[in-house]
This record gives structure tokens, C-alpha cells and sequence, in this order.
């Protein structure tokens, strides 16, 4: 069984260290000076949105700060937390809106801002906090009893998000209407096993039962509904492995996501994703793997974190979009009918507020969540769960313990784990092994590491300090996608063909939110060719130094050398700015030619999806 670590017993290293430093530079850590909508929000006494953006913002602004030790960000999140706790009213109702306002408030917002809590008083033990949270908690409880508040709309489509807060609350200080409170958003809530029909073939409507979004979300509620409630009819059938592939059959994507723009839009290379949707898959599979341990669900957050997360967002996190294309040529307005089944025609720019803003503030918890899973504590040692750089300070059986992870992954396939303890003690280590290793080893002291299911196994006696080499192998290769296409694969990540891009700066006020450098919008369009297909299936690997972005597009750290050839392939119907989803035939146009394929989360403008020539 796996537990988490606190989150004061986690710092990120290496290049994830660098990527939230990049992230705090960037728009998460100035939204509250430049966005109206955290920098005037309701919650903190201004005028501007009281609902879901600020605690979607502080979800991920608060790890980020704490995972930094920035004082100047703590503090900022520190203002944030008192602000909403000094408005919290008498009775434990903590949205900011008037008592005769509760029954129409969406209390969406009202179980995020307790995952906020939970999350803050996991970093900084803050009494204050946890004593709002248990009472905002058990008000909730008992306006939902009386029936004065019921679930509506949003909250009722993500009632499961409450049992987050609630078993942080269970885990502290066990109560019985804490699981009271966890039935009645379960009975109230929306069953999404009645909706699996409407996610085959997805229309052009926009439903609450198809957003992308809530089902990205909902995906955990089985874990979490058997974690708190231990319900016996859950455990007939693995529900999350279950509406994983309900969704993920008929709407994925080559980078381990779905298609949503912004409801389900079906398999196709240039449907969109909503980036809302990206973190929150990471999310609900981080929490699935804790309550299970099933390796397969850390390998499902790899394949999001190192492609499509940073995919749609600038390297330096200053723009984001608010759907990609797994195929991009152009990120360019539509003037009439958008690509997106269910978007309008800005969603595909990169930008301060493309499409909506729940992105703008939802993105900041990516990363840093991911961060703080890098290490699970297992009921006998340690588990590193991803073999990022990542460092552990904890204790075991009364001994101090320091597990760093010293490593370029994923970029790279090999690692160092150096284990260092104050004095002798006996625990195991365990090594996630990812799904896509064809084979892995570990090992120490000239002991090799055992193999157990889904882990590398090193269980001995730990004095002073011990090195742990870890190889994992694969080679590149082609995967096979829907349409004849194909898609090149090293180890989680994908690689896509980049396009060169023009870059056009849009600076412009609108709502009162301006948009002006480093958080402008930008239009982009293609200056390289694009129309290729694969004329080798052989692929080959080169590192490279790379520069101060991981994820960067002008210096990628890891490149795949592939022969491609160009091919006949048209717009799709209608459009000059997007590519058909395959070309009109497999016919080389003309001579092949080595090219260089780059990581897919460090590209903006791309083809992923290739033919095989003939």
C-alpha cells in the first residue's frame, strides 16, 4: 500500500526545479498583479470573480511556492489564504457571496477552495487553516442535509472533487459526518457510467456530461469513493481502469490524452485539447496511483507531463493555449466557423486568456503536483515513483533519510538514486519501472536490485551513503495511430516534426484585461513545409545539451533523427490553416531525406501523425 510523503519532504532538482522557477517567472506567479480576476477577486474583497479562479490559481500557486522556498511568492500565497479565512463566515460557509445567495451559488468552487485548504495545511501545518477547513466542511454538511444547498450544475458533475478535502479531514480526525457528507455528494452527484454511450460518438454539442474537462476529473471518483466509503459495488470491477478506456477508446490522443475542445470531440489528429483538461488527467492519475499503486497510472502522468502539458505552453510559461492540435500547423484566429466542435476561433493562440480563463489559472497545478509525486512512502521503504530530479528528506524508523534522484529523465534513461541515512536502518527501496522499458536493472553496491511487478526491489540495511544506478532501455520507434498514421516514440515522450513559425504579437484590451509583452497573445503561422510521411521506420536518437528551457524548441535536449519524404496532403475541407487528418495518399511526392524530429511538448507549430510512404 502507498502513502504520500508530506509535501514539505519533497524538493524538486535538476531540470524540474528549473521548469518551476521558469513557471514562477512566467504567468503563475504574476497573475495576482495582472489579472483582474485574481489581483480584484471576490475572495479577497474586490469585485471580480468569485468562484473558481482564484482557488484553481492558488491549487497550483501554493506548491509552487512552498516546492521553491520563495519567500516572496509564500508570503504572496500566505495573503491569499488569510484573506479568504478572515471573510469566512460565522457558521463555516467560506465562498464569498451573501447568505441569500447560497442556494443559487455552484458549490464547485466551495469543495476546490477545500482541496486549496487541505493542500495548504499539507505544506505549511497551519491550524488556522485546518480548523476553516473542518468548519466550512461540516457547514456544507449540514446545508446539504437540511436541503438548503443542493448540487447544480458544475458541483453536481464534480461532486467527487469534496472527497478530497474530506479524506485529508478523515485521515486527521475521523468523524461520521464526514462520510454523511461524502454520501450526499455521491447521491446527489452525477453517475457517469450512464453517459459511456455518449462518449462513442461525440456531437457538436456542448453537454456537462461530455466536458472534457469533468472527465478528466472523473476518472479518480472510483479510488476516492473506495478510499473514504470502502463501497463493496466498486470493487466488482476496476472502475477507473474502466472509464479510462470508455473515454480513451473513442476520444484519445497519440500523447496520452483526450480529445475536448471543449467537449469530447472524438479520435482525430486535429481536435482539440483543452489544456484544463491535460492537468487535471495528471491529477486524477497521480491520485489513483497513491490509492492503488498501479504503475500504469504513473506511466499515463509521464506520457501527459512530457508532451502535452508543456506542448501548450511557451517555454517561457509567460503563454499558454487553451486547446492544442496533436497535428498544428497554425495557431491562427478562424474569422468564421473554428476547427473546435465546441470552442470559439481563439482557442487555438497563445495567449493570457485564450478561449476562457479557467485555464489561465487551472494550469499552475501541474507541475508542481507532478513534483510532489515523485516519491510515494511504500508500507515497507521508499518508492520513487518517476525518476525525475527530485530529492526526499524524511525518516524511517527514527533515522534521518535523504533519497535524491540524480538524473536528466526523461530526456535521458539512465539514473543515479543516492540514499543517505544519519545512522544504520533497514528499509526496502523501490524503483518504478514505466511501461515502456523493455527492460530495466538496478543496482547497488554490486547488488543487483529484484524485480516485483511494476518495481526494481532493494531491500537491505542503509549506512551512510549508498549509490543506486538505474538503466532503463528502449529504442525509437514507430506506433501505429488511426487513419494508416503513425507516430514516433522514445521512451514516454513523442516526437513530432517541427514547422518554423511566424510569429504575429497581439496586444489589446478587452473586459478590462489587457493583454500586452510577455503576456500578449500570439497568432502563428507556418514558414516551413509540413507535408511529410515516414519513409524509414528506422529512427535514431541524439542527445543534445539543450539550454535554460527543458522543453525548448530551439536547443530540444533529445532529437530523433527520421527519413521522411514528402507526400500529397491537403487542408481539411473548408480551411487554409488546418491540415486534413491524413494525406490523400501514401505516394512519395519526391526524394526522402533525413530530418530531425523534436520532442512534441517542446514544439509549437508540428505534424505528429505521419503516413508510411510507398
Amino acid at each position: 500500500m502507498l502513502h504520500r510523503f508530506s509535501a514539505t519532504e519533497i524538493k524538486p532538482a535538476g531540470w524540474l526545479r528549473r521548469q518551476l522557477r521558469i513557471q514562477a517567472d512566467g504567468l503563475s506567479g504574476h497573475l495576482d498583479k495582472i489579472w483582474p480576476d485574481i489581483r480584484d477577486s471576490a475572495w479577497i474583497g474586490g469585485n471580480r470573480d468569485g468562484w473558481e479562479r482564484v482557488p484553481y490559481w492558488l491549487d497550483g500557486f501554493i506548491p509552487l511556492a512552498y516546492l521553491l522556498d520563495d519567500a516572496d511568492l509564500i508570503a504572496r500565497a500566505n495573503k491569499y489564504v488569510d484573506g479568504i479565512l478572515d471573510r469566512q463566515c460565522e457558521d463555516g460557509w467560506i465562498c464569498p457571496c451573501s447568505e441569500e445567495a447560497r442556494r443559487d451559488y455552484d458549490v464547485w468552487a466551495y469543495m476546490l477552495i477545500g482541496k486549496v485548504l487541505a493542500l495548504y495545511c499539507d505544506f505549511t501545518g497551519s491550524k488556522r487553516a485546518e480548523d476553516g477547513l473542518y468548519r466550512a466542511m461540516k457547514c456544507l454538511h449540514s446545508l446539504m442535509e437540511e436541503g438548503t444547498v443542493k448540487l447544480k450544475d458544475w458541483g453536481k458533475y464534480r461532486w467527487f472533487e469534496g472527497l478530497v478535502p474530506l479524506l485529508y479531514l478523515y485521515d486527521k480526525q475521523p468523524e461520521d459526518w464526514m462520510l454523511d457528507l461524502a454520501r450526499l455528494l455521491r447521491a446527489q452527484g452525477a453517475n457517469y457510467p450512464d453517459f459511456e454511450q455518449r462518449w462513442i460518438r461525440p456531437l457538436n454539442v456542448w453537454t456537462l456530461e461530455t466536458h472534457a474537462v469533468n472527465l478528466c476529473m472523473m476518472i479518480k471518483y472510483g479510488a476516492l469513493v473506495k478510499a473514504l466509503l470502502g463501497e463493496e459495488e466498486l470493487c466488482e470491477r476496476d472502475l477507473p481502469e474502466h472509464l479510462y478506456h470508455a473515454l480513451f477508446d473513442y476520444n484519445g490522443t497519440a500523447v496520452g490524452t483526450i480529445t475536448g475542445d471543449e467537449c469530447l470531440a472524438g479520435i482525430g489528429n486535429t481536435h482539440g485539447t483543452e489544456l484544463c483538461s491535460v492537468a487535471e488527467l495528471m491529477y486524477s492519475c497521480e491520485e489513483i496511483f497513491a490509492l492503488t499503486g498501479e504503475g500504469v497510472w504513473a506511466d499515463r502522468v509521464e506520457k501527459a507531463a512530457f508532451n502535452a502539458l508543456p506542448a501548450a505552453i511557451s517555454a517561457d510559461m509567460w503563454t499558454h493555449q487553451y486547446d492544442q492540435l496533436v497535428n498544428q500547423i497554425s495557431c491562427q484566429k478562424f474569422p468564421n466557423k473554428p476547427i473546435f466542435r465546441t470552442n470559439n476561433g481563439e482557442s487555438g493562440l497563445f495567449g493570457l486568456e485564450p478561449g476562457f480563463g479557467c485555464c489561465t489559472a487551472n494550469f499552475n497545478q501541474a507541475w508542481p503536483k507532478f513534483a510532489m509525486n515523485a516519491f510515494l512512502r511504500a508500507d515497507d521503504g521508499v518508492l520513487c515513483a518517476h525518476l525525475v530530479p527530485a530529492m526526499l528528506c524524511t525518516e524511517m524508523d527514527g533515522t534521518r533519510v535523504v533519497v535524491e534522484t540524480h538524473s536528466d529523465y526523461p530526456f535521458r534513461h539512465t539514473a543515479n538514486v543516492c540514499v543517505t541515512t544519519q545512522a544504520p536502518v533497514r528499509f526496502a527501496l523501490r524503483i518504478r519501472v514505466p511501461g515502456w522499458a523493455k527492460s530495466a536493472k538496478a543496482s547497488v553496491a554490486g547488488t543487483n536490485a529484484k524485480r516485483e511487478g511494476d518495481y526494481l526491489v532493494i531491500d537491505r540495511e542503509w549506512n551512510g551513503t549508498a549509490e543506486v544506478a538505474v538503466t532503463l532501455s528502449d529504442k525509437p520507434h514507430l506506433v501505429e495511430r488511426p487513419n494508416g498514421l503513425y507516430v514516433a516514440q522514445y521512451g514516454p515522450m513523442v516526437f513530432a516534426l517541427p514547422i518554423e513559425a511566424e510569429y504575429k504579437m497581439l496586444e489589446f484590451t478587452r473586459d478590462g484585461v489587457e493583454r500586452k509583452f510577455p503576456y500578449c497573445d500570439y497568432e502563428l503561422t507556418p514558414k516551413s513545409e509540413w507535408r511529410y510521411g515516414f519513409a524509414s521506420a528506422v529512427l535514431t536518437a541524439v542527445e543534445g545539451e539543450g539550454d535554460d528551457y527543458p522543453f525548448s524548441e530551439k536547443a530540444p535536449r533529445l532529437t530523433l533523427k527520421a527519413t521522411l519524404a514528402p507526400v500529397d496532403w491537403d487542408f481539411a475541407d473548408g480551411y487554409d490553416n488546418v491540415s486534413a487528418e491524413k494525406p490523400n495518399s501514401p505516394r512519395a511526392t519526391g526524394d526522402a531525406r533525413e530530418m530531425t524530429l523534436i520532442p512534441y511538448g517542446a514544439s509549437m507549430l508540428r505534424v505528429t501523425e505521419l503516413i508510411k510512404t510507398k
